[in-house]
This record gives C-alpha cells, sequence and structure tokens, in this order.
C-alpha cells in the first residue's frame, strides 16, 4: 500500500481521501483494509464524524460497545445536525443500559428532524420498553403515519407498521376501559339529556364518534345547535299525535290492504339525470310515499282518504311557508331495502318521525348515533345532518314523516324568514327549486 503522508498538520480533506478509500475497500469486501483506512483518517482528524461512525459501527459489531459508544458520541459531537448519528448513539446506549442518556440523543436527533422515521421508532421502543404508554402511543402513531401513506415499503417497515397498529389498537382499547370506568359513576347521576351530550363529547374523544355537522342543500340558518336529534322537550305536543296512533295505523292498514292507491316514488330524477347513489331508487316504489301535504301545498284527496290522520296533522305547529312547507307523507320503505347517508335542504325545520309499522331488522342513523324506530314514539331530527335509513326484513316499514319549525329558531326569526320567502316567491327570481323533506 502506498505510503501517505504522514506529517505536518491534519487536514479533513486527506481524511476524507481515507474514507473515500475505505469505502473502496469495503465494497471490495476487503474490512481489514477499510478499518486500517478508517484509523489513518482518524488520525488526521480525530473528530471526523464518518470516520468516527464508522468505527463506532464495527466495535458494535465486535461486541465492543463501549468503544462503540465512544465513538458514536464523538461523531455526533462533530456534526450535530445529523439526526443518524444521534441514533446511533442512542442504539448503543440502549445495549449499555444508560437509558437516560440514551432519551437525551434520540431527543437530539428528533430536534434535527421531526419527520426522521428511525429516530420515531426508536423513540416509541424507547417508551413503550420503558411502561410510558401515552408517550409511545404518540410516537407509534407518528410513525405509522410516516410509513402508511408508503405502498412500496420494504418488508422490514412492514412489521414496524404492523407492530405500530396493534399497539395502538391495544392502548386504545385500555385507554377506553380507563375512561369508561372512571366515569360509570357520574354519568348514571344526571339528566338524560347532560348524559347524552356529554357521552357524545366522550365518544368523540375516544374516537368512537365522528363530528358531523349541518350540510344544507339549499338555505342555512347560522349558529344553531348543530344536534343529530333535538330534544323531546323541544317538542311539548309529539304526545298529542302519538295519541292519535290507532287512527293513523287504521287507515295506513287500509291504504296497504287495497294496494295503496295514491301512493308514488319518493325518488324521481330528471331524465338525462347522471348516475348517483339514487339512482336505484329512481321511479321505484321500493321507497314510496303518500302525500298529505307536499311544498305547502295540502292533498286534499289524501286528507280526505285518511281523514283522522289529516286532522292529527292540522292540529299540530307544522312549519307554514307558502309553496315550500309543511310536507307530510306516510313514508314506506319494501322489504330489503336501504337509504343511501344523505343530507337534507334547511336546517331552518326540524323533521319529525311517528313510527306506524315496524318490523325487526329496520334502523336509522342520524349522525354518529344510531336509533330504532319504536311504534308509537316519536322524535325529531336534523336532517341536514348526515342520516340513512334501511328495512333488513321480510315485511313492509312505515313511518308519517312531517316537517316543524326548528325549535331553536325564535319568533323574530321565523317573521323574518317567513317574509324573505314572500319576497322571494313574488320576484320570480327564485333560482331553487321547492324543497323536500327527507328520511
Amino acid at each position: 500500500m502506498t505510503n501517505e503522508v504522514e506529517t505536518g498538520a491534519p487536514h479533513s480533506d486527506d481524511a476524507d481521501r481515507f474514507m473515500a478509500r475505505a469505502e473502496q475497500s469495503r465494497r471490495a469486501g476487503n474490512g481489514a483494509e477499510a478499518e486500517s483506512l478508517i484509523r489513518r483518517a482518524l488520525a488526521l482528524d480525530p473528530d471526523h464524524p464518518g470516520a468516527n461512525n464508522a468505527l463506532g459501527m464495527r466495535a458494535q459489531q465486535r461486541g465492543d460497545v463501549d468503544t462503540a459508544a465512544t465513538h458514536f458520541y464523538r461523531a455526533a459531537q462533530a456534526d450535530p445536525a445529523a439526526p443518524a448519528l444521534w441514533v446511533n448513539l442512542a442504539g448503543a446506549l440502549r445495549r449499555l443500559g444508560r437509558s437516560a442518556e440514551e432519551l437525551t440523543a434520540l431527543n437530539r436527533a428528533l430536534a434535527c428532524d421531526q419527520r426522521h422515521l428511525i429516530t420515531l421508532i426508536r423513540l416509541a421502543e424507547f417508551h413503550e420498553i420503558a411502561g410510558n404508554s401515552g408517550a409511545a402511543a404518540a410516537r407509534w402513531s407518528n410513525v405509522a403515519a410516516l410509513i402508511e401513506p408508503d405502498t412500496d415499503r420494504p418488508p422490514a417497515l412492514s412489521g414496524v407498521l404492523d407492530h405500530a397498529q396493534a399497539y395502538l389498537a391495544r392502548h386504545q382499547q385500555q385507554f377506553v376501559a380507563v375512561i369508561d370506568a372512571g366515569l360509570a359513576d357520574v354519568r348514571t347521576g344526571i339528566p338524560p339529556k347532560a348524559r347524552r351530550r356529554a357521552e357524545a363529547c366522550i365518544d368523540v374523544m375516544l374516537g368512537r364518534r365522528r363530528i358531523y355537522h349541518n350540510v344544507p342543500h339549499g338555505l342555512h340558518f347560522p349558529f344553531l345547535p348543530a344536534d343529530e336529534f333535538f330534544d323531546r322537550d323541544d317538542f311539548p305536543w309529539l304526545a298529542q299525535i302519538e295519541a292519535q296512533l290507532p287512527a293513523i295505523r287504521a287507515e295506513l292498514s287500509e291504504l296497504l290492504a287495497v294496494g295503496t292507491p295514491g301512493l308514488e316514488p319518493y325518488v324521481v330524477m330528471d331524465p338525462g339525470t347522471p348516475d348517483s347513489k339514487w339512482t336505484p331508487l329512481d321511479g321505484s316504489l321500493d321507497w314510496g310515499a303518500y302525500f298529505f301535504w307536499k311544498f305547502g301545498e295540502r292533498i286534499d284527496a289524501a286528507c280526505a282518504r285518511c281523514p283522522a290522520t289529516a286532522a292529527a296533522l292540522h292540529a299540530l305547529p307544522l312549519a307554514r311557508i307558502p309553496g315550500r312547507a309543511p310536507t307530510a307523507f306516510f313514508s314506506i320503505l319494501k322489504p330489503h331495502t336501504r337509504l343511501p347517508a344523505h343530507t337534507g335542504v334547511t336546517n331552518i325545520r326540524a323533521i319529525i318521525h311517528l313510527p306506524l309499522i315496524v318490523p325487526e331488522k329496520c334502523g336509522f342513523r342520524v349522525g354518529g348515533e344510531v336509533r330504532p324506530w319504536r311504534e308509537g314514539e316519536a322524535f325529531a331530527f336534523d336532517d341536514t345532518i348526515e342520516h340513512e335509513a334501511w328495512n333488513d326484513s321480510d315485511e313492509v316499514r312505515a313511518v308519517l314523516i312531517f316537517d316543524t319549525w326548528n325549535p331553536h329558531i325564535d319568533e323574530d326569526e321565523r317573521a323574518v324568514l317567513l317574509e324573505y320567502f314572500a319576497v322571494l316567491g313574488a320576484s320570480g327570481l327564485d333560482p331553487g327549486a321547492a324543497a323536500s323533506t327527507g328520511e
């Protein structure tokens, strides 16, 4: 081997040349020569980060972890902005059982790059080993977020991702169990309205419930609560319509017995409308409607055919907006019919359901809450929050549906809205179609 200059002051450029030759020797499979060249580089520049790191790796391979840690420390001190050098030091310190110093090294690496994957993995492992479950979950969550989008990841990273996801699932189960147990007494000790709101809050925090917002297709009235189901106390007259259940259901049963004349498809799309989630129900009586009021217009024939139902509706404080409201109808879902998730037109109204015929395997979801229909028990909901309905039974499901004012809109606000619609209607400039009441 040709002798290199060994006299004079150390020069980093000379050390770099030795390191380049050492890499060539390593690739050629000559490990002894490579190590000799690395040591010559280090003799020229004792703080050379690459030389120290390389000798640290070799010492670690020989099982000399103390020497490895010394070299890794010198490498990291010489190039403190390189996170990989701090990670190598942390690895040696872990093998030596020097946990506090390991954490310091990992935090130095993280300070260089908050998205350095290996640093985040080592931090997650550190906290998992130490039993710091909250910190471990936070770091494994960081790791999963960085790995998951990469579909071409190597097998080793797939294993890391599997571990991260499994740990996060176990942590979530433990966390949920602790919270549920800790809040059990206070939950049962408060009124139903407060309990429902508090439980929804906790469920959002625990990841068991999404946050849903009003998504109206038409008029949006700002600053109203985005509550999936309205509180029953806001509609003191619900008991009044519930008391009419026998007469209303009897009229419905007569209609069903004769084939329900006057029943029409609820979904009717204009010719040429592009396919959508509603296409399977277009023009179909799988979801049928028997209207008593439609866009504020009374259907006299239907009201005459079902006088008890018409009288019960007439006695209620329905939303009365000429050309727009109320809409009231028997909603008929045939067996094995599902309505896709959707939202309604405006949040100025509340939609009322009075269940009339409800076989098993039927359900209704608004936002993050699923409620069963119970025959004769009315409820009110905000249909501008995503909702869906299904009848998975072998029988017909029937509900009386109608709309009333959103209870959070006061009399003065209603007056403004009524005047707005009157001016709009008289102008001839209204670009929107009539609003519909949905299930």
